[in-house]
């Protein structure tokens, strides 16, 4: 009697429809930073016109942002439905915050919202902070009633939650980031070729034999060999030779690279007969940018002197992490070997050889700063993964809003940004001007009513008085007038925008949030980020 196997089918599993409907931010910032996203819960305190806010918002909802509460205790008015484009005549006499957090969700049914339409000064306000629900992140738009930013600024201290103030009016906006203490970011995506890092001219041991095998007899390979040596080979043999040559010293200035580059042009037969020998053009070519040493980035620099007065910030897995890639620094004189290896002309399997040297050296890095990791108090749980994407993107790891850094006063950011428009008006219509007095005329609150133009001026000559005079700030008072605390529709949504975009790399702690204004020139179609 014989038995029957069952075979089981392996069906192929396709992308979820969640896979499907995020594709595209999914390979920004990956299945973690979705996470992320959609457990985050923002709060936006709405005024004014109200409507970069909303518009904000909805670069939030459609990328599945967990949860929004909408702050506003304004009703509809007819005013509204030219400048908000989630209203319409239904919703005239009604609270304009639910009518926008109805129509937001219906962008996408995933996401949660609700509404306050208590929220009219800065007591009830404080009641809707007090409440046992936290926010992620604040955002709130210009202008507020009195108290109300006292109020948020406390808020956003006590649970170290990241402030977003926004204000637009007529062609103009800025925004403002204010962060918890300081904000390191080390997924920050920088560029692919900007990440290989060959360490050339300090290579380990099984590089080097790896190398040395492969070129022991190159003179006598064939053709096809020597046409398909990898150009880190190369490079590391030519090397060679050019230490015994000059004293064991490498080549590091741009003439001895020229000189060197072209002891790697004379190394190529030219006679060969598969059409040339691309990788030693290769070589050629990587020799600027590859025969080089790597000097710590003053970003890392930055970590590595930080100074910490937040003893809560210095226990945080990152500060721990970077303790120790210090250690290793300084014992080691180098960084971890991050691993990459671009794409070059070679054997399949020499390749992969060769690519493996690399990923083995960076998992030894790896291990070895781990091991320094779980050394230090706080490090126990510290995971094998973090300290991996620590070490591969150690030269590219960012510090924002560095308190240990105290900011420039408004009067000497005011003297660089005119000494620099000296400088433009030479060079000429290329170089554009400073923004700061349209930030200066924002932030003034002349230009909430039917203030003229020159009240404006008046008002931000009061604090500026170096922008007496300028042509600028006449031109910006001029438009702010005409706009009287209106805002324009385009100009909200081009801001809106630009603020989901910053909103999202906080909460996913990806990319490189702006450093902490970015001021918006709707006539001149251009930005200008400013540290106030």
């Amino acid at each position: 009697m014989t038995e029957e196997l069952e075979q089981t089918t392996l069906i192929p599993q396709g992308p979820s429809d969640k896979e499907k409907k995020y594709d595209r931010q999914l390979r920004l910032w990956a299945a973690s930073g979705q996470a992320a996203l959609e457990s985050a819960n923002l709060l936006l305190i709405n005024s004014g016109a109200g409507t970069v806010g909303i518009e904000t918002l909805k670069n939030l909802v459609l990328p599945g942002i967990g949860k929004f509460t909408i702050a506003d205790g304004a009703v509809v008015q007819d005013v509204d439905l030219g400048v908000n484009f989630f209203l319409d005549e239904s919703c005239l006499g009604k609270s304009r915050a639910q009518c926008c957090t109805e129509l937001l969700l219906e962008l996408n049914p995933e996401v949660d919202g609700v509404w306050n339409s208590a929220v009219t000064d800065a007591t009830s306000l404080q009641e809707l902070l007090n409440a046992p629900e936290t926010f992620t992140m604040i955002m709130y738009s210009h202008p507020l009633q009195p108290g109300m930013l006292e109020a948020i600024e406390a808020y956003g201290r006590q649970h170290r939650t990241p402030l977003i103030a926004i204000h637009s009016v007529g062609f103009y906006s800025y925004f403002r980031i204010t962060l918890p203490g300081t904000f390191p970011t080390v997924d920050t995506h920088p560029d692919q070729t900007a990440t290989t890092d060959l360490r050339l001219l300090s290579p380990w041991p099984e590089l080097s034999e790896f190398a040395n095998e492969m070129t022991k007899d190159i003179d006598n390979l064939d053709h096809h060999d020597h046409g398909h040596i990898p150009m880190v080979v190369i490079l590391l043999y030519y090397l060679d030779i050019w230490k015994k040559e000059h004293g064991g010293a490498y080549p590091t200035s741009y003439g001895e690279k020229t000189e060197f580059r072209q002891l790697i042009s004379k190394a190529t037969r030219r006679d060969n007969p598969e059409g040339g020998e691309e990788n030693f053009d290769e070589a050629f070519a990587a020799v600027m940018q590859h025969v080089t040493l790597q000097p710590v980035p003053s970003s890392l620099k930055q970590v590595f002197d930080y100074e910490h007065t937040d003893e809560q910030d210095s226990k945080s897995s990152f500060w721990i992490i970077a303790e120790a890639l210090k250690q290793f620094y300084a014992e080691n004189e180098r960084l971890p070997v991050a691993g990459g290896l671009p794409d070059m002309k070679a054997q399949s399997s020499v390749y992969i050889q060769l690519q493996n040297i690399y990923k083995d050296k960076a998992r030894q890095d790896v291990n070895d700063v781990l091991s320094r990791v779980r050394k230090i108090s706080g490090g126990e749980n510290i995971g094998l993964e973090e300290v991996e994407l620590f070490c591969k993107n150690a030269r590219f790891v960012k510090l924002i809003n560095n308190t240990g850094e105290a900011p420039p006063s408004m009067e000497q950011i005011i003297e660089r940004e005119l000494s620099n428009d000296e400088i433009a008006a030479i060079a000429g219509p290329e170089m554009p001007t400073s923004l700061i007095p349209i930030y200066l005329a924002l932030s003034v609150p002349s230009h909430a009513s039917a203030a003229s133009a020159d009240e404006i001026v008046t008002a931000v000559c009061q604090k500026a008085p170096a922008l007496e005079g300028n042509e600028r700030l006449t031109q910006v008072a001029q438009e702010l007038a005409r706009a009287a605390g209106g805002e324009l529709h385009n100009i909200s949504a081009v801001t809106g925008g630009m603020v989901a975009q910053e909103v999202i790399k906080i909460i996913t702690n990806q990319y490189v949030p702006i450093d902490n204004t970015c001021v918006f020139d709707g006539i001149e179609s251009r930005c200008q980020v400013l540290r106030l």
